[in-house]
């Protein structure tokens, strides 16, 4: 899918190519890529580059074009872990082109031409360009750590009575996700580092020093998570396990109770001569049935048993 944006005090979208100032391809098909390779001259081993689902975060040079490569996260929706990171790249040859390609649909590059007109950004060059495409991409990340946490809140409830796993794999396929957003986050904070170096003179210091604040608060937190994570999971494991036992020992309880009235039923039908020989023979026996089977009951109550 293509997309082109001129810049007008934000990106806005328009069909013509030869206007644009950024193209941005998600998920590009066979079409896609020979209008990148024929019209635009990327060369083919870039693209090659961010086919590659584990392509880390870099900055990579081919003749006249630099391309960065930045994990952004995305929702997984057909895969067991809610959340992965996938590589997009932003490739430029002049200072008034900047090209952007995720073979993975995702909504980063539509919620950073959102954000660019929301604010009126005048972006001018390609360096202002990528520290704020690394600021969306540190906001995004915090986006959905928040949602993660959101979840584990409110799974909480369901959990402290629950003796099934399928919470806690929920919990567990969370804690890996959390390990390709730590990974990737210190991938995107050392390329962050490069780029400052390579715009050294033409850089906004303070908005570079913005967005590594955030890039380290998303790394900090996707810690503080990871360890929230792995507590709760503890935890939750252990009441599982207890409401388990718990479970058990009620059906241990019922158990015994029913064993009463069938001992007294089996002893009094045995084929042999008794002691009650009273027409009410029957309602006696059931009483004392019952009898018993109310003492043990209060005897297991007692015991908190049942």
């Amino acid at each position: 899918m293509r997309n082109f944006y001129y810049n007008e005090k934000g990106f806005r979208e328009c069909d013509s190519s030869l206007k644009a100032e950024w193209i941005n391809i998600i998920a590009p098909d066979a079409d896609d890529v020979r209008y990148l390779i024929k019209e635009e001259d990327v060369p083919a081993i870039l693209l090659e580059y961010l086919e590659d689902m584990d392509e880390r975060p870099r900055v990579e040079r081919n003749g006249e074009w630099l391309m960065t490569i930045v994990r952004i996260p995305v929702q997984n929706n057909n895969g067991i872990m809610p959340y992965v990171t996938v590589p997009l790249g932003i490739m430029s040859k002049t200072p008034d082109k900047i090209i952007t390609v995720c073979y993975h649909e995702n909504d980063l590059t539509r919620i950073f031409a959102m954000h660019t007109c929301q604010k009126n950004v005048q972006i001018d060059n390609v360096s202002d360009f990528t520290l704020r495409l690394f600021y969306t991409t540190a906001n995004r990340y915090l986006d959905f750590l928040k949602d993660m946490y959101n979840f584990v809140v409110g799974s909480e409830k369901s959990l402290s009575n629950s003796v099934a796993n399928d919470n806690l794999k929920q919990l567990m396929n969370l804690q890996k996700s959390l390990v390709f957003f730590n990974t990737s986050l210190k991938g995107d904070v050392l390329v962050l580092e490069r780029i400052q170096k390579i715009y050294e003179h033409e850089i906004d210091e303070d908005f570079a020093e913005d967005v590594d604040i955030e890039m380290r608060q998303a790394d900090t937190t996707v810690g503080i998570y990871n360890d929230i994570l792995k507590a709760t999971m503890d935890s939750y494991a252990s009441i599982i396990s207890n409401n388990l036992n718990n479970v058990m020992k009620r059906m241990s309880g019922i158990s015994i109770i029913l064993i009463v009235p069938t001992f007294v039923a089996s002893l009094y039908g045995m084929n042999v001569d008794i002691l009650l020989t009273s027409r009410y023979s029957f309602w006696i026996v059931l009483g004392i049935a019952a009898v018993l089977t109310t003492i043990a009951f209060v005897c297991l109550r007692r015991l908190k048993w049942i």
